[in-house]
């Protein structure tokens, strides 16, 4: 099967990592597909980006019609009701993955994310999700997603910090890592905290993968129907 993991953003380097989290953990005969928004910020952090970011996304998305399943690897699963209006196959968001994830291994998690700005819409999503009374707390450890590239200790540390007061302050048997940029970071942190540490991508992708296999596509019969043909005015 082909999985298109998309990045919303346009920084080529998170995609790599991106694509190296989700091909480390697909099924030797699953293709991984990852590109980023070709227009756009170069980061995601909060509502406006998310805003600016959409018409870049649908339109690097709309290029592969042919793929069984689509993972948005942003974690404010940015576009993910546009794109399953858009594709009849699976597309599946990496917080709405990690969250249930982290649901089904605990009975309580916390989340790390990056900047304050972002807790808002990310604990909106938990209520929409169902899983609000899951989550003991949204932490944010003000590290700027871009930040995330440059491998930097002081950041890790920040980062590794907040997942031990998620422990010790909040008694979360679980934490989800709240950016794609951080997917790297699962298998260390897991083994340093001795606790399960979710990232989102491995998640998804493990959750398209199966959803594939079970022959189950998005349905079309309501609010994800495809949409409707109308012009679309364009200002010169």
């Amino acid at each position: 099967m082909e999985i298109l993991v998309i990045n919303p953003n346009t920084t080529h380097s998170m995609t790599k990592k991106i694509a190296a989290a989700a091909s480390m953990v697909a099924r030797s005969t699953t293709k991984i597909i990852a590109t980023e928004s070709q227009k756009g910020p170069a980061s995601i952090e909060g509502f406006h980006d998310i805003a600016l970011c959409l018409g870049g996304l649908i339109e690097e998305a709309s290029k592969y019609a042919d793929v069984d399943a689509v993972v948005v690897a942003c974690f404010d699963d940015t576009g993910l009701d546009a794109l399953r209006c858009l594709f009849d196959v699976p597309v599946i968001g990496i917080g709405e993955a990690a969250y249930h994830a982290a649901s089904m291994i605990s009975t309580k998690f916390s989340v790390v994310t990056t900047l304050s700005r972002s807790v808002p819409g990310l604990e909106a999503n938990l209520e929409r999700y169902g899983l609000a009374k899951r989550c003991a707390r949204v932490r944010a450890s003000d590290v700027p997603v871009l930040k995330l590239e440059e491998n930097d200790p002081a950041c890790i540390a920040v980062i590794k910090d907040e997942i031990r007061a998620a422990i010790e302050e909040d008694g979360a048997e679980a934490v989800v890592l709240g950016c794609a940029g951080m997917a790297d970071l699962m298998e260390s942190l897991s083994e340093e905290f001795g606790i399960p540490i979710i990232d989102g991508v491995a998640s998804a992708t493990c959750m398209a993968e199966a959803l594939v296999a079970a022959g189950l596509k998005t349905s079309k019969i309501g609010a994800y129907a495809q949409p409707r043909n109308k012009v679309v005015m364009v200002a010169v």
